[in-house]
C-alpha cells in the first residue's frame, strides 16, 4: 500500500472549457433546438446508453432540464468550432471527492461529432480538468460491454481495462455487463502528452486526416 494525500478533492463547477477545436458549455435548455437537430435520425447512437432516443423535442427538453440541474453529475454540451453547432454532451459523474475518483461518462456524440478532433478534445478537456485542476487520482470510464466503440475509445485515450462487472445494471429492460477502465494520476502525464501530440496541427494532413494514431504517441 502507498500513502496518498487524504484531503478531499473539489467538486467540479458548472463552468465552460475551450480548446482549439471545441467549446464545452454547461448543458442548458437553450441548447435543446440544436441538440434535437443533431439527434434527428440518429437513433442508433443511443443504443448502449440508459436514455434516448427521444420521441420528440419535448422529451429531449425534459432530459436536458433534469440533467442540467443534477448535482451528482455535471453535464456539458459539446460545440465544435468547425460547425458552431451543439452536437452532443458528456459529463463528470460518480464524483467521490474523498477517494479522489471521478468518472467521465454519460457521453453522447451525434453522428456528425463522432470520430472528429472535436470529440477527442472534448473528452481530453474534462479529463485534464479533473486530473490537473481538481487533482483527482482516479479517472474512470465504464460502458456496456457490448459497446465495442466505447471500449475502443477508452483504450485509445489510454485507459487501462480493469475487468467486467457482470449483471451490473438493468438498462432498457436488458441485463448490462459493465466494462471498467481507469487512468491513475501517475499515468496521466503520459496520456496527456500523447493526446496533445495527436491533436497538434502537425499530425494532420491538408484534408484533416490524422497522420499517426493516438496510440502511436504512447510508444
Amino acid at each position: 500500500m502507498s500513502e496518498v494525500d487524504p484531503w478531499p478533492r473539489p467538486v467540479p463547477s458548472r463552468t465552460g472549457h475551450s480548446g482549439a477545436h471545441v467549446a464545452l458549455e454547461p448543458l442548458h435548455r437553450r441548447h435543446v433546438a440544436e441538440l434535437a437537430e443533431a439527434a434527428r435520425n440518429a437513433e442508433a447512437s443511443f443504443t448502449y446508453i440508459p436514455y434516448g432516443p427521444f420521441a420528440d423535442r419535448k422529451a429531449l427538453e425534459g432530459f436536458v432540464a433534469a440533467s442540467s440541474s443534477r448535482f451528482d453529475a455535471l453535464f456539458w454540451t459539446i460545440r465544435p468550432v468547425s460547425t458552431g453547432m451543439a452536437s452532443g454532451w458528456l459529463s463528470l459523474m460518480n464524483i467521490e471527492p474523498q477517494n479522489a475518483a471521478i468518472e467521465l461518462g454519460s457521453i453522447w456524440f451525434s453522428p456528425r461529432l463522432q470520430r472528429t478532433r472535436a470529440a477527442t478534445e472534448a473528452m481530453f478537456l474534462l479529463l485534464r480538468h479533473a486530473a490537473e485542476d481538481l487533482g483527482y487520482r482516479r479517472l474512470v470510464w465504464k460502458c456496456d460491454n457490448r459497446n465495442e466503440a466505447s471500449k475502443a475509445a477508452a483504450l485509445r485515450l489510454g485507459f487501462t481495462y480493469e475487468g467486467l462487472l457482470r449483471a451490473h445494471m438493468v438498462v432498457k429492460s436488458q441485463r448490462r455487463d459493465t466494462a471498467m477502465f481507469s487512468i491513475l494520476a501517475d499515468e496521466w502525464p503520459a496520456r496527456r502528452d500523447a493526446i496533445l501530440a495527436w491533436l497538434s496541427p502537425e499530425n494532420f494532413d491538408a484534408g484533416g486526416t490524422a497522420i499517426r494514431s493516438l496510440a502511436s504517441f504512447r510508444g
